[in-house]
């Protein structure tokens, strides 16, 4: 297209610090950024790109939140009227087999795992709160613009990032609404797009930033929000398991969090390291939701929201080198989620500040676009830091062992951690990518899923309709398959065409059309950024990238 046409050069603004991503990690770092240059009376500008149509759009968390951070970030939010309402009043832990349930006792539970005094919230809510905060402080939030490129200078810094054009044609050629981007040029600029994240991609690759560290890990979280008949409704109720309906050697749990206003929000996480491309996540949630010990709390309520995202899950030896010259990448763009925990947006909070007080360092020192290495060593020995390296073998254990086993030899070092500080296994590495754990389709049985009986389990299309996700229709297709043939001799002939279960969404089909090939079909439409896709293809043969600025889900309270 360049080649082409004549492009008109893109605007510029100018700002000290640019963030990439409004959620609880971007977020807390232009609060604190804000802050600080409050206090010592300095004028500091700070922009903050988000690709969702508004904040929180994008955002789906469980959520059980950690206060530890929001009490550092703002130590008056209980005396505030904030979407952080329900406390945990309760902490269940069940192992469910086929037909029944064994509840674990709380006793053998390490303490880092029990959820009193921590909040269950939607995250998505508590973003568009805390982006109030921000703009009060006088940050500024630009929902709707999705940052598509890395800009650097001559000596290979990064200088800012360019948001995608706008009004491109699904033939690749400007249509009539054409829209140039704008370049975001800023003396640093933090990545938090979360998970996967396009840039956080290409910086980690250019900058070899994980050459020292552990491969990254994925789960996929899938979720959904219901009200429910309040004669069953638990204020406060947290309630865990794992077993049934996956099997001992796929990892993978639940969770059910009991909210305000008769709300329950209910989700499955199913570790991406599974082997049998037969499986389906999305059949796998809707299949545990038909458990005797879970389906009585749904008969009878209704399905307000569906959403989907993948998780890090790599923790303390997967997080990569943070710092590249001119920024930093936090939250789970770094990957900071506490796996056994099911948490991760206290440490996104944590190390959004973390890095506001680094740039606001070298910034005093009249540095910019500099290389803030001691972030690196800052964040292995905060909070963050313990918090992660206290639980770095759970996920190898279970993945190495299976879940029985795996569980029973992650409480106990849990426990050692927590009581001794040490470990029996040192710090164990997790072996395969998770594309590579897959298996060739015809070494693995394939699984019988119920229909959905459209009571407590449904189909994808029906699903999807209630994440509200909307793309423009006429613009290049954001999913970029390399090689077309090597995925139908590779991921169809070889795997089964995972990619038709593996998403979540319905994004991809093979359709058999007569006596032909089998046509690779994306339905980009679909796609609710959950990014599996980018993980999960055996042969990293899918990348992700970002559509037009505000294309996507729109979840209203996930």
């Amino acid at each position: 297209m360049t080649e082409e046409l004549e492009l008109p050069e893109r605007e510029s603004m100018d700002f000290d610090v640019v963030i990439v991503g409004a959620g609880p990690a971007g977020l807390s770092a232009a609060i604190r950024l804000k802050q600080i240059a409050n206090e010592k009376g300095e004028e500091l500008s700070v922009v903050v790109l988000e690709k969702g149509s508004e904040v929180g759009a994008h955002i789906l968390s469980g959520a059980v939140i950690d206060p530890i951070a929001l009490d550092r970030l703002l130590p008056d939010w209980r005396s505030e009227d904030t979407p952080i309402k329900t406390a945990v009043t309760a902490d269940h832990f069940l192992v469910l087999g086929p037909a029944g349930s064994m509840r674990l006792p709380n006793v053998l539970m390490p303490k880092l795992m029990n959820n009193h005094g921590n909040y269950i919230v939607s995250l998505g809510n508590v973003c568009r709160w805390l982006a109030t905060k921000a703009e009060e402080l006088g940050v500024e939030i630009y929902p709707g613009f999705a940052a598509a490129e890395v800009l650097y200078d001559d000596e290979g810094k990064v200088v800012g990032v360019a948001t995608g054009d706008m009004g491109i044609g699904r033939d690749g050629k400007p249509n009539h609404s054409y829209t140039r981007g704008m370049e975001l040029r800023g003396k640093y600029v933090l990545i938090a797009e979360g998970v996967r994240g396009s840039l956080a991609k290409q910086l980690i690759s250019r900058f070899e930033l994980d050459k020292d560290a552990d491969v990254p890990k994925f789960g996929i979280g899938i979720k959904e929000l219901w009200q429910i008949d309040p004669a069953k409704h638990q204020l406060g109720l947290v309630q865990h398991s794992f077993g049934w309906p996956l099997d001992n050697r796929t990892g993978g749990g639940s969770f059910l969090y009991h909210l305000e206003d008769n709300q329950v929000a209910v989700g499955f996480v199913v570790h991406l390291n599974y082997q049998n491309p037969h499986l389906s996540p999305f059949d796998e949630f809707q299949r545990f939701k038909t458990h005797p010990a879970i389906r009585d709390t749904f008969e009878g309520g209704k399905r307000l929201a569906y959403g989907a995202r993948a998780i890090t899950e790599g923790g303390y030896q997967s997080v990569p080198k943070l710092s590249f010259p001119g920024g930093l990448l936090i939250g789970c763009s770094a990957g900071f989620v506490n796996v056994p925990r099911i948490k991760g947006s206290h440490n996104a909070m944590l190390s959004g500040m973390i890095a506001a007080e680094h740039v606001m360092e070298a910034l005093g020192r009249g540095e910019a676009n500099a290389e803030l290495t001691a972030f690196d060593t800052a964040w292995r020995e905060s909070d963050i830091g313990k918090d992660l390296k206290k639980v770095r073998n759970v996920k190898p254990l279970w993945s190495r062992f299976g879940a029985v086993m795996g569980v029973m030899l992650g409480g106990l070092d849990m426990w050692t951690n927590e009581l001794f500080g040490f470990s029996f296994f040192g710090t164990m590495k997790h072996g395969k990518t998770d594309a590579q754990s897959l298996k060739p389709a015809a070494e693995c049985k394939p699984i019988a899923y119920p229909k959905p009986d459209g009571v407590v389990s449904f189909d994808k299309l029906s699903s999807v309709f209630l994440s509200n996700t909307n793309h423009e229709e006429d613009q290049p297709v954001h999913l970029k398959v390399k090689d077309m043939a090597l995925q139908k001799a590779s991921e169809h002939d070889v795997f089964g065409g995972p990619s038709n279960r593996y998403c979540p969404a319905g994004v991809y089909e093979w359709v058999e059309e007569g006596e032909g090939a089998p046509r690779f079909q994306i339905n980009a439409q679909n796609c609710v950024h959950c990014k599996t896709c980018d993980i999960k293809d055996p042969n990293g043969n899918i990348t992700w990238t970002v559509p037009e600025g505000s294309g996507g889900p729109n979840y209203p309270n996930m």
